[in-house]
């Protein structure tokens, strides 16, 4: 992201904040999918995350790193839907989320192993997500989730199980 687009979001300036929105809104609504399902709530962290950027952006020192920046807010406006949603009961017993749609619908196979996530419960996603996809430790999971660390590695290792059982049942 350009320094002096971001310099003017600084000051308010409607047409610089559009102009980040566009480049954006498609980047943070992918990492809001992987978390969330509903469209609508998507759209409402989506609404948040770009708030919280524009409110905040003045602390942002760095402007070579914005685009993690807004990544990690996004990640954790969705960590705070589902936790207000109250779907981060994490729970070995969880029984797989239905999605719409079939899992053998295939166009690539990175998009697939997203479209699988769908499957897996609510609190084994986020971990998945959360430590595979965008790289956090498990301490920092637990200490992000208020579970045990451990905890955190029996999910992801849960939600591994699944996802494979998932690929090899539908041939992906």
């Amino acid at each position: 992201m350009e320094k002096e687009l971001l310099l003017e979001c600084q000051r308010n300036d409607r047409n610089a904040q559009r102009k980040v929105y566009e480049k954006m809104a498609g980047k943070l609504y992918s990492v809001c999918k992987r978390y969330l399902k509903n469209d609508e709530d998507i759209e409402e962290v989506l609404a948040d995350t770009f708030y919280k950027i524009f409110t905040k952006l003045n602390q942002l020192q760095n402007h070579e790193i914005f685009e993690a920046w807004a990544r990690k807010i996004a990640v954790n406006e969705c960590l705070q839907k589902l936790r207000s949603m109250k779907a981060l009961n994490i729970s070995l017993e969880d029984e797989l989320v239905e999605s719409t749609g079939s899992p053998t619908d295939s166009i690539s196979f990175e998009k697939d192993i997203l479209k699988l996530l769908n499957f897996l419960p609510e609190g084994c996603r986020a971990i998945f997500n959360l430590f595979a996809i965008e790289g956090y430790p498990h301490k920092e999971i637990a200490t992000m989730l208020s579970i045990s660390e451990g905890t955190s590695k029996s999910q992801l290792n849960f939600a591994r199980k699944k996802l494979q059982e998932l690929l090899v049942n539908h041939n992906i």
